[in-house]
């Protein structure tokens, strides 16, 4: 296991129930672009949970999701039980720059909110090695939090800032390695191991309860460390939550931004 994966241990079934699911526009580009409606391989790096993995089911010949974590790998298995292209989908242990993968396999290679948990300049050099030519990468996260009310969005951004705060302040030791999203595309463009690279802005309405949203704040790699909600103003955002939100599922406008590279 990475040290990076080693933070989500005993988080599998949480973060499964509150992260959201990429919308079916994503895996309509992908295929587009490459002209491509039925690809015989997708790989899914770093892919956690299966959220962003399983969806290619109906699509692909093959889908294969590697992850490190064990917890992550039983909780994707479980998710997959019933599901209608189950025969279509596996998982396995593994490391996004040693995937264990032949050459030239795959057509479609993505990373759905981990590309930035990857050291990039070894993650793209096997990304290229295990893409066909024509094959294409996408790495792709969503912005959060999504858009459900201005104040509520506004307290969110100061809570992530303060969590910053409080870990420069008390000089305590990163437990993981993280690499600049915004980075991103630079990377792939300058890796020299792709002859296009882009982005594109997507966006996907869910639906979801103020718990839902408190749960999926706390299934942040933040969780790890031991503040008060008083500290990170989490009880004000509890707050916020209740009275932006509450019991009744709304939706919210989640903004999804996709780096795509052709090999």
């Amino acid at each position: 296991m990475s040290e990076n994966s080693k933070i989500w241990t005993g988080k599998a079934a949480s973060y499964n129930q509150v992260r959201p699911t990429p919308p079916s526009a994503l895996l309509d580009v992908l295929t587009q672009l490459i002209d491509l409606p039925h690809p015989a391989l997708v790989v899914d790096l770093g892919s956690g949970t299966g959220i962003s993995t399983a969806i290619w089911g109906e699509r692909a010949e093959q889908v294969i999701g590697i992850e490190p974590n064990a917890d992550m790998r039983k909780e994707a298995l479980h998710k997959i039980e019933g599901h209608p292209h189950a025969d279509h989908i596996r998982y396995q242990e593994g490391v996004a720059h040693q995937t264990g993968l032949p050459d030239d396999c795959a057509d479609i290679v993505t990373a759905a909110q981990s590309f930035h948990w990857m050291e990039p300049t070894s993650t793209l050099a096997e990304i290229a090695r295990i893409l066909r030519p024509g094959g294409i990468f996408a790495a792709y996260d969503y912005d959060m939090p999504p858009a459900i009310h201005w104040d509520l969005d506004r307290i969110s951004r100061e809570v992530s800032l303060r969590f910053v705060e409080l870990i420069k302040e008390r000089g305590l030791p990163p437990a993981f390695k993280l690499w600049s999203k915004e980075q991103h595309l630079e990377n792939m463009s300058k890796s020299g191991h792709f002859r296009f690279t882009h982005a594109v802005l997507l966006h996907h309405v869910e639906q979801g309860d103020a718990s839902r949203y408190l749960d999926m704040t706390r299934s942040s790699a933040f969780s790890q460390f031991q503040f008060t909600d008083q500290e990170t103003g989490l009880d004000r955002l509890t707050e916020a939550a209740h009275k932006y939100i509450g019991t009744t599922p709304v939706p919210w406008y989640v903004s999804y931004r996709v780096r795509i590279a052709v090999k």
